[in-house]
């Protein structure tokens, strides 16, 4: 060092300090350790400890409903409720009803928005003769009997060879009026005269009430209103009433209306006999008179003719009507050509009871859609599809057509009438089938009423 300052030197502490100097890192160590310890577990105990992943069956209702509102195909509704009990529960109790199916005689069945077609396990429900809501119809000899092919049940119903009449004394030698005669100036065909006819079936029915079932039966373009409670042993019919041209049946608000070709609305009040229980038909009154043009069946000059066909569905609590008019073409006089039928036009009447007339309506409602057959007809909100309103899905009808008119085409599907546009279009071109008798009975089922 400089300056002559002594060079500095340490100075050894004293044993027991230098020790005690040694040990203290060492204690502050093992303190620092012991305190990460504590806070170690104190960490543990605060982390939640690992849940196991909640249930797919405990799936709230809300969002089971969000699910279903986007499966509008019946195929996969069904699949939905199969997963498990509760979500099957879930479907029971939202009724979010998924679109109507096609069914076809040859047990086909087709979905629409999937133009897949399937078939149910089991018989496969071919051969039915008609179809109501979601029971398809079989005859045999002893009987009819419903089936549902969503839940299988079965319900019996009589043989048409089954009737009891009313008067129980009616004569088949009455076979025209109660009273009368052939002679007679005014004669009209009740139930005597049609009964025994080979060809004898049912164009409508409808399951009204758990009790109660009202059919439509006749020949052609003829029928009678006959009544029966599922199970029993007969239908009633009221036997000298007049046979009418009864085009569709509908039961509203807890009353059974019935048009007829002249597009009069007729309600039929329904009484129990007192001796049996069993309902039948008490009286038969009009409500509504119809307006009908005059020139259907007429042929013009351009050898054209309008046929007409008429369907009764309830939509959003109104009673509607919807005129249906195909335009037929007659071949030049002395020709050998067929009537071909053309273009198809609808017009859609609401009833007004309060003032006993037919109001013509423009819509049907933005998110409705009216699925219209002779069988079975509905209306039905889609917009939680996606899908547009206001439009009209039909089918050809053949069956009960009153001219014996044929197609250019060979294939049928469905139709789609746009209220808005007023312009017709094909339903999907990946579903049709072959236009034959056969395949007349083409007809809508309706999931939701299982």
């Amino acid at each position: 060092w400089s300056h002559g300052q002594a060079t500095p030197r340490s100075t050894p502490l004293p044993p027991a300090r230098e020790q005690q100097q040694e040990r203290r890192p060492t204690h502050r160590r093992g303190r620092r350790t012991e305190n990460r310890s504590r806070r170690g577990l104190m960490a543990e105990e605060k982390k939640p400890h690992p849940q196991p992943p909640p249930s797919w069956s405990a799936l709230r209702l809300d969002l089971a409903g969000l699910v279903l509102s986007l499966l509008p195909v019946y195929a996969d509704c069904a699949c939905f409720a199969a997963v498990c009990p509760q979500w099957r529960a879930a479907a029971r109790q939202l009724q979010l009803p998924p679109l109507p199916l096609l069914a076809l005689p040859d047990g086909t069945f087709y979905s629409l928005m999937y133009d897949k077609p399937f078939h149910f396990p089991g018989c496969g429900f071919s051969g039915y003769e008609n179809v109501c809501g979601s029971w398809l119809i079989f005859s045999r000899d002893d009987g009819c009997f419903m089936v549902n092919p969503f839940s299988r049940a079965t319900v019996t119903l009589p043989a048409l060879s089954s009737v009891r009449l009313r008067p129980p004394n009616a004569s088949a030698k009455s076979k025209w009026a109660e009273g009368g005669s052939v002679e007679s100036a005014n004669l009209y065909i009740t139930w005597m005269r049609i009964n025994e006819a080979d060809n004898l079936r049912i164009s409508k029915l409808i399951l009204c009430s758990p009790n109660l079932v009202a059919a439509l039966v006749g020949i052609g373009p003829i029928s009678q209103i006959l009544m029966c409670q599922p199970g029993a042993l007969s239908w009633s019919v009221r036997a000298y009433d007049r046979i009418e041209d009864f085009q569709d049946m509908s039961f509203y608000q807890g009353k059974l209306y019935a048009i007829a070709k002249d597009e009069n609305l007729l309600v039929v009040n329904i009484s129990q006999d007192h001796s049996t229980g069993d309902p039948q038909v008490s009286r038969i009154g009009r409500v509504i008179e119809g307006d009908c043009p005059t020139w259907y069946d007429a042929v013009f000059e351009d050898n054209s003719s309008a046929c007409k066909k008429l369907y009764l569905v309830e939509s959003r609590g109104m009673l509607l009507m919807v005129r249906r008019t195909i335009w037929c073409q007659f071949p030049e006089p002395g020709g050998d050509g067929k009537i071909m039928g053309g273009q198809n036009e609808f017009e859609v009447f609401e009833a007004d009871f309060e003032h006993s007339r037919w109001v013509k309506v423009s819509t049907v409602g933005d998110d409705q859609v009216l699925f219209l057959g002779r069988r079975c007809s509905r209306s039905m909100s889609v917009s939680q599809y996606g899908l547009p309103g206001d439009r009209i899905f039909f089918l050809d009808d053949d069956e009960d057509n009153r001219l014996d008119y044929a197609y250019d085409e060979e294939k049928t599907s469905f139709g789609v009438y746009s209220m808005r546009f007023r312009s017709i279009g094909s339903g999907d071109p990946n579903i049709s089938w072959k236009r034959c008798a056969e395949m007349y009975l083409a007809a809508w089922l309706f999931p939701q009423d299982r």
